[in-house]
């Protein structure tokens, strides 16, 4: 009969740490880098997959599954696998493209692959059928990270001005408060010359 683990044991450590966790969650290895050496960390991650408690969704990267009664098991949210590696290389992230557009509820397409910015290095990272790219890019592309201006640049860009619409710019201006919107001029000058009008019009107040 195989012996208990210790309650000290970095398997369990681990496992209470996993345990607690709410279901969704993404881990690296560096999360649980207090507790050990890395090859000592990777074998008990190892262990907890064999258990069920973690799912492997690519090298380096493990989540804590979720069920839906209808849908069975799921794949973890995009912001949980980016705030996961972001978190373990320390960096700021921008989401661009198609999803940056259908974040803020301006397209209806559901990338293959989703893109990030980054001021880190370019990867692409997969976790189950997800395919994220981190795209390194310039200082003044990642000025804006995190705040509603940088998601309505990237929007803007990936869109197109001829298709930045009334329609479009009234959801927006419905969707997101106004004192929310009003600071998208605080960083006006960071996107180009044709789309500060747009910006305008979304963040100019109720009438």
């Amino acid at each position: 009969m195989p012996r208990a683990a210790s309650p000290n044991s970095i398997d369990s450590q681990i496992s209470r740490l996993v345990q607690d966790s709410a279901p969704g969650g993404v881990f690296t290895p560096d999360i649980f880098a207090l507790l050990g050496s890395r090859a000592a960390i990777d074998k008990a991650l190892q262990r907890l997959v064999a258990r069920g408690q973690l799912r492997r969704l690519s090298r380096g990267l493990y989540d804590k599954p979720r069920h839906d009664e209808l849908l069975g098991t799921l794949w973890p949210s995009v912001d949980a696998v980016v705030q996961a590696v972001a978190g373990k290389d320390m960096l700021r992230t921008q989401p661009a493209g198609v999803y940056a557009a259908n974040m803020l509820g301006l397209s209806e397409q559901v990338p293959a692959k989703v893109v990030f910015l980054t001021d880190g290095i370019s990867r692409t990272v997969k976790a189950g059928p997800m395919q994220i790219s981190f795209k390194r890019t310039t200082p003044r592309q990642m000025a804006a990270a995190g705040r509603l201006s940088g998601l309505l640049i990237q929007a803007f860009k990936s869109l197109g001005a001829p298709h930045i619409t009334v329609s479009r710019i009234e959801r927006l201006r419905r969707n997101i408060p106004a004192a929310e919107r009003a600071r998208v001029l605080e960083d006006i000058a960071l996107a180009p010359a044709w789309m500060r009008p747009f910006l305008r019009e979304v963040a100019k107040e109720d009438s």
